[in-house]
């Protein structure tokens, strides 16, 4: 099997049911979960094994539902089952609240860094952002998105700043607070 198609070389790419531009709102969005997956493992490798073995677990199924919302987020397909459900969303809420418990108390803004595995993870924070509002665009452009990938990588981003946090922890590395920050958080 060949990697290479040429089929993209006239600024199209297929999805699921269709073909589409590859500026898309559709393929933005799904081009950036894939770009969060990705950063999900490389943060990955550089976490111990031993010591994150309950973020690597964490990580490992998020990056399947990452698949899987991106798979949804490129269906066009007129009776199109989805794969992504609700279910993950209350997992991720289990583990923010047991990472935030981990964690010490936050009082103001952080600066991303500290650690490489933790400063990996701030940025696949970032991409999770985008990737989230570039799903409420085309949510709002196009009406039959299934709106339960918009609310997981919301989720997900919080998700990805607990496990940031805690990972400096457990490595005895200090947030660094922003400077000018008042308390934000109660």
């Amino acid at each position: 099997m060949k990697l290479y198609t040429k089929t993209g070389d006239t600024g199209k790419t297929s999805i699921i049911g269709g073909r589409v531009d590859k500026d898309h709102l559709r393929v933005e969005a799904y081009g950036t979960v894939d770009e969060l997956n990705s950063i999900i493992g490389k943060a990955m490798t550089e976490l111990d094994k031993e010591v994150f073995k309950d973020l690597l677990a964490d990580l490992e199924a998020i990056q399947h539902e990452l698949f899987d919302g991106g798979g949804d987020l490129a269906n066009v397909m007129k009776n199109r089952q989805y794969k992504l459900a609700e279910e993950p969303i209350t997992v991720l809420e289990t583990r923010i609240d047991a990472l935030s418990d981990e964690a010490p108390p936050l009082k103001r803004f952080i600066l991303p860094g500290g650690s490489p595995a933790a400063a990996t993870l701030h940025m696949a924070r970032t991409v999770a952002r985008r990737a989230e509002r570039q799903t409420v665009s085309l949510m709002k452009e196009i009406e039959d998105v299934t709106p339960v990938v918009q609310k997981y990588l919301n989720r997900l981003s919080d998700y990805l700043f607990a496990a940031a946090r805690v990972v400096n922890f457990r490595l005895n590395i200090a947030d660094i607070e922003y400077a000018r920050s008042g308390d934000v958080f109660k």
